[in-house]
């Protein structure tokens, strides 16, 4: 965004990549169908974020409308997914999009020098390795996108926080996000249910409720039932030890509705799970293994089960399954325009600063408006 929108009449732009190629993570994120941003409104959209004041200026100024717009101004038709998630249209592959915007980018008569690794700062100058020789290169602005710490295999590797350390700038450590969580399941229900989906769900972990779907794995639970609660889970985990999730197994149903359906059984109980409540056999397995007997044959103790079904969280996966990361240089460490405070002329952007974003678009949607933002204010600086 940076490349295509910054004033090539007023600065001379050099983008220096460590890959081979551009856009490598850009293309890691269309794997599933690549989700530019979420089409839901302005006011909500924003609020997606923790926290979401610091992105609060660059966002009204290019927000997920905006962005739709400018992708679509590039030739690229999008369409809107039952989610509300929003893809280039179908049969355009993300390569074709990455290709679109790398064209842009060379009209806008940028420089593109590739296989140039950041090693640091140098008497003023920023230090790069490429090929086995050190160069220097000195610059009136200087703009870093260098990622978080997830996907480590696009380069994206989150070693570049000693460089900042050593100016005294402030740095959280990264930590996963929008991943999967450890649970220590019994053995014989680890075997029934893996790979198994809980659909039409709802959980809630601290104040916060999330509709979606989850898979159950051997490791644990993942999906988009959960990611959006990884700011919550995550405090509980450094605080405990461990996090608790409540699942609400029938949203759609009220405790008095659930009751009603369970009294009009005529089989057994385990039937009438099944038969009145629709519930899976994976959902049943479940119940059977985290509730009494006691519990499971006494109606209205039953119903409080299946809408307030418990389960204990004791770790994230490992950071480099996650999806996005938190951690990277302090938001006090910059100013409302992403200005390094104690670097002047010095800017840093995207997901190396300490935020979180849900899956749906928000996180390449946040990159997109503060790289939009500050492309738009060094051009009225300057």
């Amino acid at each position: 965004m940076l490349g295509c929108e910054l004033n090539s009449k007023k600065f001379e732009i050099s983008i220096y990549e460590g890959n081979q190629t551009l856009g490598r993570k850009f293309l890691v994120a269309g794997d599933g169908g690549l989700n530019l941003t979420h089409s839901e409104n302005v006011i909500n959209f924003i609020e997606r974020y923790t926290p979401s004041s610091f992105l609060q200026r660059s966002f009204k100024h290019f927000s997920n409308v905006d962005l739709i717009k400018w992708i679509n101004n590039l030739g690229i038709e999008t369409f809107v997914g039952t989610s509300g998630r929003v893809f280039p249209k179908k049969g355009i592959k993300p390569a074709e999009v990455l290709n679109i915007i790398l064209k842009k980018i060379n009209s806008n008569s940028v420089n593109i020098y590739t296989k140039h690794v950041w090693k640091g700062f140098s008497n003023g100058h920023l230090l790069f390795e490429n090929n086995g020789q050190a160069i220097e290169i000195k610059a009136d602005h200087i703009i870093f996108c260098l990622g978080g710490a997830s996907w480590p295999v696009t380069g994206s590797k989150g070693d570049w926080t000693n460089y900042f350390l050593e100016k005294n700038i402030k740095i959280d450590p990264f930590k996963a996000s929008n991943c999967a969580f450890k649970i220590n399941w019994e053995k014989e229900l680890e075997k029934k249910i893996e790979g198994k989906i809980l659909k039409n769900i709802s959980i809630n972990c601290g104040n916060k409720t999330q509709l979606g779907e989850v898979t159950l794995t051997k490791f644990g639970i993942e999906g988009s039932g959960i990611y959006p609660l990884s700011p919550q889970i995550r405090a509980q985990l450094t605080k405990n030890g461990k996090a608790e999730i409540s699942i609400d197994l029938k949203p759609s149903l009220s405790p008095e509705k659930i009751i009603q359906k369970l009294s009009s059984g005529k089989k057994n109980i385990t039937d009438t799970l099944k038969t009145e409540l629709n519930l899976s056999l994976q959902q049943v397995q479940l119940l059977k293994t985290f509730v009494s007997k006691e519990d499971f044959l006494a109606i209205d103790k039953l119903a409080d089960h299946l809408k307030n079904f418990k389960l204990t969280l004791v770790n994230t996966a490992p950071i480099n399954e996650a999806i996005s990361t938190i951690g990277g240089i302090c938001l006090d460490e910059i100013g409302e325009n992403f200005e390094l405070k104690k670097l002047p002329d010095h800017f840093t952007i995207g997901e190396m600063l300490d935020y979180d974003a849900p899956t749906g678009g928000y996180l390449l949607q946040s990159c997109f408006s503060m790289a939009k933002y500050l492309a738009d204010y060094l051009d009225t600086k300057n």
